[in-house]
């Protein structure tokens, strides 16, 4: 008989809800308590998705003993912290990526990791993307010999429907020095006017404590 995995997720914005669309597909995982910064509409969220426990704080979820394990879809301030005191409730982990913003924060993580047992996994979904996996299999047949490698995602908003849109822009390979690789990358996204980002660029729903309900 195969045991089901009991989740926590917090962070109920638009990569939250990529989550929850994909544990849709996962027989034997269960989502049992999600976690947003704003009760009314976590909770619409949940209704949605049959959650039965809302709350707008972690710790609410991590004190339910039914929880195995959380997913981390909030800002990439919080990740490190986060990441830790599920490891410290006895939860298995997994971080939307990044992990953190500073490298003395990964260690944290990784010290927690090892103290606890638990799983604690960073979701790096773009190995997966069908032009990372050509440019990996480029490089691992000798092929290519990159010193640095450029990938971009620019978030658009839609001014009729007000809804954030992605569309990656790379990956950039890049053959040279860092000012050279600044010039290649400079002129790539002259070259493709359709792609430039917005004047919020670099602030991706990742890092914005708004984007995540």
């Amino acid at each position: 008989m195969t045991q089901t995995i009991r989740v926590a997720l917090a962070g109920a914005g638009a990569f939250g809800i990529k989550h929850l669309d994909g544990i849709q597909k996962i027989d034997g995982v269960e989502v049992v308590s999600l976690v947003g910064r704003r009760l009314e509409p976590t909770q619409e969220v949940a209704k949605k998705y049959g959650i039965g426990h809302v709350a707008t704080e972690l710790s609410e979820a991590l004190a339910r003993p039914e929880v195995d394990a959380v997913i981390l879809c909030t800002p990439t301030q919080m990740h490190a912290a986060q990441a830790i005191e599920c490891l410290q409730a006895g939860k298995h982990v997994q971080v939307e990526i990044p992990l953190c913003d500073k490298l003395a924060d990964g260690q944290r993580v990784l010290d927690a990791q090892q103290r606890a047992g638990r799983i604690a996994m960073v979701g790096h979904t773009r190995r997966f993307n069908p032009s990372h996996q050509w440019v990996h299999k480029k490089i691992a047949a000798g092929e290519f010999h990159i010193q640095q490698m450029d990938v971009q995602t620019y978030f658009f908003r839609r001014t009729n429907t007000n809804a954030l849109v992605s569309r990656a822009h790379g990956p950039i390979t890049c053959c040279g020095t860092t000012p050279r690789t600044r010039s290649i990358c400079s002129r790539t996204r002259r070259a493709a006017p359709s792609c430039r980002p917005t004047p919020s660029r670099g602030r991706s729903t990742r890092s914005s404590a708004s984007r995540w309900t």
